[in-house]
C-alpha cells in the first residue's frame, strides 16, 4: 500500500463512519488538521497512530490494510453475530451472502 492509497483507504473509512476529519481528530485526542494532514498526503501517522486510527474505525488493522474490504466494521459485525448461530443458521446465511454477490 503506497502513501497515496493509505491516505484514500483512510478517507473512505472515516466518510463511512460518517464523521468529519475534524471531528475524528479531535476524538482521538489530536490536532484538528490531524486526520485532514494525513488524508491530504501532508504527513503519515506513526506506527501507534495507525493503531488509534483503526480502533477509532472500530477495525483491526489487517481490516485497514485490506483493500478489497469495503466497509470492514459492518464484515466484523456480521462475523461476530455469525459466531453465536447453529450449523443451520450459517448454511442459511452464507446460502443469502451467495445470493446478495450475484
Amino acid at each position: 500500500m503506497t502513501e497515496k492509497d493509505f491516505s484514500l483507504r483512510l478517507a473512505k473509512l472515516r466518510e463511512g463512519k460518517g464523521v468529519s476529519a475534524r471531528d475524528m481528530s479531535l476524538s482521538m485526542g489530536q490536532n484538528p488538521g490531524y486526520i485532514n494532514n494525513i488524508e491530504s498526503g501532508k504527513s503519515m501517522p506513526s506506527l501507534s497512530g495507525i493503531f488509534y486510527i483503526c480502533d477509532y474505525l472500530g477495525i483491526s488493522p489487517k481490516d485497514f490494510f485490506d483493500m478489497n474490504a469495503n466497509n470492514p466494521s459492518k464484515a466484523t459485525e456480521l462475523y461476530s453475530i455469525a459466531q453465536g448461530l447453529s450449523d443451520e443458521q450459517l448454511d442459511n446465511l452464507i446460502g443469502i451472502a451467495k445470493g446478495l454477490r450475484k
